[in-house]
């Protein structure tokens, strides 16, 4: 038994490790697809590139797990399937939950593994990543010139050029404005041609101009007359250099200590603290919210209870009335004089009610979803983890039914079940995150939903049910077209 558990083991590993590296490679795929924009044209260093590539294929393990287990597995026994080597098991006597037993144990094991790297090796890599992505957006792109367009890349001076030469990079008709003395355009150099170059350090720009000239107009601080005329200066050059000192072009890294804070920069101790810090400071701004409404005596007070969780001083208010007012007979017998005041004053009550909702809406709606994400992030590394286990038992029966092996069916089946779940996850999350659900049920949604399915499958697969048999299918609607023809035979007689 222990040489048919290890060739199980053997069949298991190879598929698992050629499908994990395929699936963060298609994902990392997808996060130079994302990040494209931001990472052209900025003349970064390829050792820079490699190092954020690094870390982003570690924020794809969590959703690589999953699916290499989902993937590996269905591979796995659809070849013993395949292969008639589930049927020999079986009928040696070994069922499939024996056959499952070695495997159930790796999916534990890398269940455990998955959940101690998003806890505690996944924050320090997120905030590496944050940080170096944050450093790339905030650098300046190289300096490109386009064809009759001004460019602002260079401090002090807007440049246009009319067309450039894509082989000998040599620049045509420049229109060039100095800025270097912050005035308006005071100085001003027209070029034939021209060439520009970077230093190696991106430190200052070097721009060789042939055969042009210099148009500069003095002035003076101070004018004593409007009929006051000031020099105007033109000088002819065939060959000129400016030397300018930019800034922004170097690659600078940002303090890691800006993004330390971050829901998912932390383990879940961190996030716990977190919560209950933000959740404090949220249901202090509530109750401040809360009061500053103008209500009656008796609910006012029993807000004020309500938000003040902690108050040894508190009473419960139980009011009971001394005697009934009816306010429309009160109202009816009122001059009009009366009634319009008692009027106006509702009305301005009621004014200062919706503005008080106004301001305090959008300040506390965006509170508790900032709240909201660090219990989601606290969540997720449970789920994702445990997500592997659940598509273990999703994909080893699956692949007992279908008995197909390879890259084919078992690929296409993985994606549409991840699909599946990926949507049912994001809808939970969506629902937890708005407060439409509880962040229980709406972040382990998912969880709740495919635990039985698979449990379902793998009943299915044990007891050797046809699910993947046309004829079954057909049987059943044979028995469903004859019930309703029998019902509706009865519902004649």
């Amino acid at each position: 038994m222990r040489k048919l558990h290890w060739y199980i083991i053997k069949s298991f590993l190879g598929p698992f490790f050629m499908t994990f590296f395929i699936v963060v490679f298609v994902l990392l795929m997808q996060f130079l697809w994302k990040y494209v924009d931001d990472l052209v044209g900025k003349g970064l260093d390829i050792k820079v590139l490699g190092e954020m590539l690094f870390y982003a294929s570690f924020g794809l393990l969590p959703y690589a797990f999953p699916l290499a287990m989902l993937l590996a597995s269905i591979m796995t026994f659809g070849s013993f399937g395949e292969n008639y080597e589930l049927v020999a098991m079986k009928s040696s006597g070994i069922s499939l939950y024996r056959i499952m037993k070695p495997l159930m144990f790796i999916a534990i094991l890398v269940t455990f593994t998955a959940f101690y790297f998003a806890n505690y090796i996944l924050p320090h890599t997120n905030l590496r990543f944050t940080t170096l992505l944050w450093s790339v957006k905030q650098q300046r792109p190289e300096l490109v010139l386009q064809e009759g367009v001004f460019t602002n890349e260079i401090d002090g001076y807007s440049i246009r050029i009319g067309r450039k030469n894509k082989k000998t990079n040599v620049l045509y008709d420049l229109l060039i404005y100095d800025h270097t003395r912050n005035k308006t355009n005071e100085i001003v150099t027209v070029a034939d041609s021209g060439l520009l170059r970077i230093t190696e350090d991106k430190k200052y720009m070097v721009l060789n101009l042939y055969n042009g000239v210099n148009y500069s107009e003095g002035t003076e601080q101070s004018r004593r007359s409007k009929d006051q005329t000031y020099p105007f200066q033109r000088d002819n050059f065939d060959e000129q250099v400016i030397r300018a000192k930019v800034r922004g072009f170097d690659f600078n890294r940002r303090d890691e200590n800006i993004f330390r804070n971050t829901y998912r920069m932390l383990n879940t101790e961190q996030l716990r603290f977190m919560e209950d810090s933000l959740g404090a400071d949220y249901h202090i701004r509530l109750r401040d919210f809360m009061v500053q409404i103008k209500l009656n005596y008796p609910i006012t007070r029993r807000i004020h209870n309500l938000t003040a969780p902690h108050d040894s001083l508190k009473r419960e208010v139980d009011i009971q009335p001394d005697s009934l007012f009816s306010f429309d007979q009160y109202f009816d017998v009122q001059d009009k004089w009366v009634k319009a005041e008692i009027t106006q004053a509702a009305l301005e009550d009621a004014r200062n009610n919706v503005q008080t909702l106004n301001m305090y809406d959008d300040e506390l709606y965006n509170r508790k979803k900032h709240l909201n994400k660090y219990t989601m992030e606290r969540h997720r590394k449970y789920t994702l983890s445990l997500a592997v286990l659940i598509f273990f038992f999703i994909g080893a029966p699956l692949g007992a039914i279908i008995r197909k092996g390879g890259l084919g069916m078992p690929v296409v089946v993985s994606i549409l079940l991840f699909i599946a779940y990926y949507i049912v996850s994001m809808t939970g999350e969506k629902s937890a995150r708005e407060d439409v659900w509880d962040m229980f049920a709406g972040m382990w949604f998912s969880s709740f939903i495919f635990l039985p399915v698979g449990i379902w499958l793998s009943y299915k697969a044990a007891t050797d049910a046809a699910l993947m048999s046309a004829e079954t299918y057909s049987k059943l609607l044979e028995k469903l077209g004859i019930e309703k023809l029998n019902n509706k035979l009865k519902k004649r007689k």
